[in-house]
């Protein structure tokens, strides 16, 4: 059971993320919230982690660290604006 700043805090973070539509930015769909527990219907995700692919890689020239990094760099500016 979360406290009630934890409660409150969860619910704005909730709403922020049902807020963003951005290409980079995994989609919340739906939120049922039932006795305690909160489900969120998310987009699924298929690419698999990041930081797996920057590993496996091992090294980057300049453009791919460009390309890998910049829509990280552009939803974050989202976000902030």
């Amino acid at each position: 059971m979360l406290d009630d700043d934890d409660e409150s805090t969860l619910e704005q973070e909730v709403e922020i993320m049902a807020s963003l539509d951005h290409p980079n930015i995994v989609r919340l769909f739906e939120i049922f919230d039932e006795n305690n527990i909160m489900y969120l219907v998310m987009e699924i995700m298929k690419g698999g982690e990041l930081f797996d692919r920057i590993v496996e890689k091992e090294s980057y020239n300049e453009k791919e660290a460009c390309e890998t990094i910049r829509p990280l760099v552009d939803a974050i500016r989202y976000c902030h604006d």
